[in-house]
């Protein structure tokens, strides 16, 4: 698949959560890949294609900043659910006023990216399905600012603005630096083990590089 999008993307905060470090959330440095396609899933999916995010531009400088959020430390335990499908009596509410607590949490601020994505097709392509005809509706819809739901940078309530980049060179912090180890994405390939992917990262003059990166498993 040589066709591909770049999408600028913009706000006022982000958090994309370090799994070492999950109960008071620290963000990592950069956006992750899987934030990125989640992101560009919100704008355009089909099953019968997949996105491959292939780097990300920072255009902000990296700044972090300290709030404090309220979450909910509870959850519905999948055993009542499938007791519940099953005639069962398990209980599948949660109540925010027992359940609710804060927590710390360090964020980036002002951030701003483009992201340079591509898509394969998957088994699910009908004989309609193809790439110009894929390619032409992502593009459509990012002219239109089309979203399924919301675009967000990690959490629902950091909201992300989106513009199909209007080509040219992407004006990068001139930052260099690795990042270590990064979530890459979840590896969906066994519905009953699915497990995380890292990749190890860096930052090389404002650009993350992601495509032909070796994935740890």
């Amino acid at each position: 698949m040589s066709q591909g999008i770049q999408v600028e993307v913009w706000g006022a905060y982000a958090l994309f959560t370090r799994p070492e470090l999950k109960v008071e959330r620290v963000s990592y440095d950069v956006m992750t890949p899987s934030a990125a396609r989640g992101l560009i899933e919100a704008i355009y999916w089909h099953p019968g294609m997949r996105w491959h995010i292939d780097r990300i531009h920072v255009m902000n400088p990296i700044a972090f900043t300290n709030i404090r959020r309220n979450e909910v430390k509870d959850k519905i335990l999948a055993s009542n659910v499938r007791s519940v499908m099953t005639g069962g009596d398990k209980p599948l509410a949660l109540y925010t006023g027992e359940s609710i607590q804060q927590r710390a949490s360090m964020v980036l601020t002002d951030v701003r990216y483009v992201i340079d994505a591509h898509f394969t097709l998957t088994g699910k392509a009908n004989a309609t399905d193809n790439e110009g005809k894929f390619i032409d509706i992502a593009r459509r819809r990012l002219a239109r600012g089309q979203c399924y739901h919301q675009p967000y940078f990690g959490c629902r309530e950091f909201p992300a603005s989106f513009r199909a980049w209007q080509g040219g060179p992407v004006p990068t912090v001139p930052e260099s630096r690795p990042l270590g180890l990064m979530l890459y994405d979840m590896d969906y390939s066994n519905s009953r083990d699915i497990r995380p992917t890292f990749f190890m990262a860096e930052l090389t003059n404002g650009v993350l590089e992601v495509a032909g990166k070796e994935v740890l498993r």
